[in-house]
């Protein structure tokens, strides 16, 4: 077993971003954006105090050899005290970064991200490749040996499922996610039969700017067959065949067979695994637990046991040092990095910081009750009273003094095209605070007192950029509340702000999904959550979707930014500094900017002693 102890390097993130299906709520309620990239030069998984087991070749996977086996261990980690909340992580209101950490763990699929935000193919899976350019095919083949934890193979019919709650959605359809997948594959996964392990999937009008990441992991088809009370078989014809009354069925099955009360498992023969671990016990609010995939086909995983712990991000570094926790993903604050530093000194931790492809932002509410739906000229009073310069100033540069304040959303302001398409799409006009401007407009249309109900996760850098906000704008005439201590659904639109971040992994077109309306359908796309529509950024968003042609995608990215700018969708704020901490006794410990987290590969680690 080969132990190597690495030299310190601080991830600083910068080459052009690809901008997939969707996106996630990330840290503390982030929300994912495909916005990412790295310099080339420095891997953002490399950390002072790290050790491993086998050295990364690149920024996938580490190839850990034959001879890895399971430990008998418990490795506890702790993202912050966000809750589970289903086996299935691709409805609207199960799907977040938290969420999707430990659920990962359960579906091995196609591909993955590194942490240098590049697509890697998981050949212990299966492969892919492209067949045909016009139309534009891809062919897919499952590893023989994969195979769902009770044995049930996985095939053709899992993906046809997968992209059923894609191409069915709506009312007394799937609750599912993203429209992207059923839209751009009209036919879906095509195959000699059911049970095939390779199928094809057709773009007809070219290829989907993210197509290596539409096909990823998949549910069990045989379990929503049996549950809906039919064959596999017949799942699968029905869903291609576009029987309306049983595809109906199909989707109540999948919408609710997984949802249970919160620390309440299904039952195990429903949450079968194709990955690493199995779903073994859950105390809400407490912690979730994982045990290893005994039958699992592929590398076997590091330890026995994970346990995600929901712990208070105050409570993290005293956790970490009492070795409560193992790993912790804290609240980025200048008292959190001191703590961390003097911890790494005594020299049993490490600690990497870096820029994470997650930014913070204010998105207002444009849907019905919203004082912003009445009276639209309030958002511009709103965007006037926000203090950004100062939230970047009191908040920001305690932990990173070099941290800029955001002035798109499209593209980070680490990655090399940020200051151009700024200096296309956006004049300053809201950097620092202008109370009296914003008091002019609230005069002037009566709107003195109005109420903006600001929804967050109660997480404590949200409620000090809220208290900065309420001293400015309640000085304009805006009465501003807190809702971070209010039970409010940020995916519901229960709010006229939502303060929160987008969290991205290497896309290029997920902001359709976002900022899109379905105009086929005429309502907003499924984490539209603000109620935004706008034609020209809908146009540019679908036509990103398609193109290969990096000069028209800038293009694109500007008129996008300028209409979002114009419509007021929201306010960006700062690019999230990223601080992780661990104890060094465990190897294969490898950061990453992306959504996944801390944890993307957390199969792969393993206690050791040097």
């Amino acid at each position: 077993m080969k132990v190597r102890k690495l030299s310190a390097a601080t991830a600083i993130l910068a080459s052009g971003a690809l901008v997939l299906s969707a996106c996630a709520p990330g840290d503390d309620t982030e929300n994912g954006n495909g916005n990412g990239g790295t310099n080339g030069d420095a891997d953002p998984g490399i950390a002072e105090g790290q050790v491993f087991t086998v050295e990364p070749e690149d920024g996938g996977l580490a190839d850990l050899g034959a001879d890895f086996e399971t430990a008998n261990d418990e490795i506890r980690v702790s993202l912050g005290p966000q809750p589970f909340n289903s086996y299935n992580g691709q409805t609207p209101s199960n799907y977040n970064v938290y969420n999707s950490t430990i659920v990962d763990r359960l579906f091995s699929g196609f591909s993955y991200v590194g942490t240098d935000l590049e697509i890697y193919q998981n050949e212990e899976f299966g492969s892919y490749e492209v067949i045909n350019e016009d139309p534009f095919t891809v062919e897919y083949t499952i590893n023989d040996e994969v195979e769902w934890s009770d044995g049930t193979p996985v095939t053709v019919a899992d993906y046809v499922l997968d992209w059923a709650h894609q191409r069915y959605l709506g009312e007394g359809q799937f609750d599912g996610l993203s429209p992207n997948l059923g839209t751009y594959v009209p036919d879906g996964p095509q195959a000699e039969s059911y049970d095939s392990k390779t199928f094809t999937v057709e773009y007809p009008d070219g290829p989907y700017a993210d197509w290596e990441l539409m096909i990823g992991a998949a549910h069990p088809s045989h379990v929503v067959a049996e549950e809906t009370g039919i064959s596999q078989e017949e799942l699968v014809t029905a869903i291609l065949e576009g029987d309306e009354d049983l595809i109906e069925d199909i989707a109540e099955t999948w919408n609710t067979i997984w949802d249970t009360d919160p620390g309440t498992l299904p039952d195990a023969e429903l949450i079968p695994s194709s990955g690493p671990y199995i779903l073994s016990d859950w105390q809400d609010g407490e912690y979730v637990t994982l045990e290893a995939n005994e039958d699992y086909w592929g590398t076997p995983p590091g330890v026995s046991t994970l346990i995600f712990q929901f712990v208070d991000n105050a409570a993290h570094v005293q956790a970490l040092q009492n070795g409560d926790l193992h790993a912790i993903v804290p609240t980025e604050t200048v008292d959190t990095r001191n703590e961390l530093e003097n911890l790494v000194e005594q020299g049993e931790h490490a600690m990497h910081i870096g820029d994470k492809a997650t930014w913070e932002h204010l998105d207002i509410q444009y849907g019905e009750g919203s004082p912003f739906a009445e009276t639209p000229e309030l958002a511009e009073a709103f965007a006037l009273c926000v203090p950004r310069d100062q939230i970047l100033e009191n908040l920001i540069h305690p932990v990173n003094p070099d941290a800029e304040l955001l002035n798109a959303r499209e593209v980070l302001n680490f990655q090399p095209d940020y200051d151009e398409i700024v200096a296309e799409t956006y004049d300053g006009r809201y950097d620092t605070a202008d109370v009296e401007a914003a008091a002019e407009i609230i005069q002037e249309h009566d709107a003195e007192g109005t109420e903006i109900l600001i929804g967050h996760n109660a997480q404590e850098r949200r409620h000090d950029t809220v208290e900065l906000i309420q001293a400015s704008c309640n000085e304009a005439g805006f009465e501003i509340v807190d809702g971070g201590d209010v039970d409010i659904d940020i995916a519901a639109g229960e709010w006229d702000v939502a303060l929160f971040a987008w969290s991205g992994s290497g896309q290029i077109a997920s902001g359709l999904n976002i900022y899109g309306w379905d105009r086929d359908n005429d309502e907003p796309r499924p984490q539209n959550w603000n109620n935004y529509n706008n034609d020209v950024v809908s146009d540019a968003f679908e036509a990103i979707a398609t193109s290969d042609d990096e000069d028209e995608i800038q293009e694109h990215i500007i008129t996008l930014e300028q209409g979002l700018w114009e419509d007021l969708h929201g306010i960006p704020l700062y690019v999230h500094p990223g601080i992780t901490a661990w104890d060094s006794s465990i190897a294969n410990v490898r950061p990453t900017p992306a959504q996944s987290q801390l944890v993307w590969n957390i199969e792969q680690w393993q206690r050791v002693s040097e």
